[in-house]
């Protein structure tokens, strides 16, 4: 029955094949957030693999890594259409334009990889196994050229849970998608003779050995702990994430912003019940505060008059320096402020979104960006440790900063737990929240690290340094979280230590053992 399905794949041409791999790439969505159908990722690379048995030229293989790459991204993306939806009347007609140049252009890179398999080696097994290289250095080379957009990356299957995304703490999320791309592709070499039966079983053994590992490294660091505040030393602070759920079309009206800004004051007053003497963090989401901090007293005080002597609130706000002059900038950027209503630290986002927070080549392309206001945002410095008295020291990251695997924390000076403040109010009820907390468990599984994590519209979430949940706001509700900030389990990972050399190893190994016995076998 396989062998049958293989060969009518092999044996398709003209709009079927291309037609088959446009579908099957986009089926594979199904297995990243939120869906986790993870079976289906072996399903779909088996039918691209399969089909390409029948590929007899360099335009045919091109070709297979194009189709199935636009379906995969234009599917797993759909969502960048709702963020052109907040404003329909001035950015409606660019969706269609959106969805095609992302999905098409980000093609190019699986279109890369499946040709250089093709190209390299002969044989199921061989090309199942270069596959898998070739795939996950098409996702590296997608998180760092030009700005760089590693988002759904194969690993990120394993978000399902925090048990197989444990590896992630010793090989970094590309060196794990190295591993998932190999359990997509060995099953389809169940065709290929009792070697690639063996070869199919190693795939399937992967997750086994993911999850089994995973869970077992999870027991021996003991349980998660409690979210009791009652239990906690009172020189632990307690974590208030504020979660205001106003719609994105509504959060830059003049004639709301009041509105919204008593909302959040209330939303941060103490929970009845908690001890008066318990030090507070109070985080907003991004650009919270939607007006220049500095240049606000009054709500500056207003800020400082729901906090306790020892608490502090953080809220992302655009910031700006200097005004009336030809160096005028804006940044996307954290605040500290104090219970005396001062600014105490600040921090200012290093990864800006093209289209979104800047337009590149903006002499040439003549279109506005997303976010309000004319003005580009500026890119701060980079990763920034920001030391805040009387609490742990934190690396702040606005938005998507934190999907940057190895970039968001400051080697030099590391901190004791990672902020992520987050506007994803842009994209609705879709996939792409989902997507976006998915990245951004993994920095805390990589880093040992607690991450917190302020969304606009959610989801905020508390994890703690092994990527476990401790506590959550769902999607599109309104409402407060508040938590213990646990850091007692804080531990140093071998990808903090090494970042992506053993990505590089495994790659390079890999690559050569199959290239090597491929001429080998030719030589003889």
């Amino acid at each position: 029955m396989i062998n049958t399905v293989a060969a009518r794949l092999a044996g398709l041409s003209g709009w079927r094949r291309r037609f088959v791999w446009l579908i099957s790439g986009a089926v594979a969505v199904l297995a990243l957030p939120p869906f986790f159908v993870i079976p289906v990722l072996p399903v779909c690379f088996a039918v691209l693999l399969w089909s390409l048995e029948g590929v007899r030229c360099n335009k045919g293989a091109l070709s297979a890594g194009w189709w199935f790459g636009t379906g995969h991204f234009a599917a797993g993306f759909y969502w960048v259409s709702h963020a052109f939806l907040v404003q329909p009347e001035i950015y409606g007609w660019m969706i269609p334009f959106a969805l095609l140049g992302l999905g098409g252009g980000l093609a190019i890179f699986p279109m890369l990889a499946v040709w250089a398999s093709w190209r390299l080696t002969d044989g199921l097994v061989r090309r199942a196994v270069l596959l898998a290289v070739f795939w996950a250095v098409a996702e590296y080379l997608r998180g760092h050229i030009l700005t760089g957009f590693p988002w759904n990356l194969l690993a990120h299957i394993w978000a399902v849970d925090a048990a197989p995304m444990q590896f992630a703490s010793v090989v970094g999320v590309y060196g794990l998608s190295v591993v998932t791309a190999l359990f997509a592709t060995l099953p389809a070499a169940v065709i290929a003779g009792k070697r690639g039966r063996l070869a199919a079983l190693a795939g399937v053994l992967i997750a086994v050995a993911l999850w089994g590992g995973g869970a077992l490294r999870l027991s021996l660091v003991g349980p998660v702990q409690t979210d009791k505040i009652a239990q906690i030393d009172p020189d632990v602070p307690v974590v208030q994430i504020v979660q205001p759920n106003i719609a994105q079309r509504d959060k830059w009206r003049p004639d709301l912003q009041r509105q919204h800004f008593t909302k959040l004051i209330d939303m941060s007053r103490r929970p009845a019940g908690m001890d008066p003497a318990q030090k507070r963090i109070v985080i907003w989401p991004e650009t919270a505060a939607t007006f220049f901090v500095e240049d606000q007293p009054v709500a500056r005080s207003q800020m400082a008059d729901v906090l306790g002597p020892d608490d502090i609130l953080i809220t992302g706000a655009p910031r700006t320096y200097p005004r009336d002059t030809d160096e005028y900038k804006v940044w996307n950027a954290v605040q500290v402020v104090d219970s005396s209503g001062d600014i105490v630290a600040s921090f200012d986002k290093f990864h800006l979104v093209p289209f979104g927070e800047y337009v590149p080549f903006r002499s040439i392309l003549p279109f506005p960006k997303l976010t309000a206001g004319r003005t580009d945002f500026s890119a701060g410095p980079g990763p920034k440790t920001l030391e805040v008295p009387g609490i742990p020291s934190f690396s702040p990251l606005i938005c998507y900063e934190v999907i940057f695997p190895g970039a968001v924390v400051d080697d030099a000076n590391r901190p004791e737990w990672l902020l992520n403040v987050t506007n994803d109010g842009w994209f609705g009820k879709s996939a792409g929240p989902y997507q976006h907390l998915a990245a951004a468990r993994f920095r805390s599984v990589e880093e040992g690290l607690p991450l917190i994590r302020a969304a606009y519209t959610g989801v905020s979430i508390m994890y703690g340094p092994y990527g476990r949940k401790l506590a959550e706001l769902p999607l599109s509700t309104s409402n407060i979280l508040v938590h213990p900030l646990l850091s007692n389990q804080n531990h140093t990972t071998v990808y903090s230590l090494w970042r992506d050399i053993l990505f590089y190893g495994i790659v390079a190994f890999l690559a050569v053992l199959v290239m090597g016995y491929n001429r080998f076998l030719k030589s003889l």
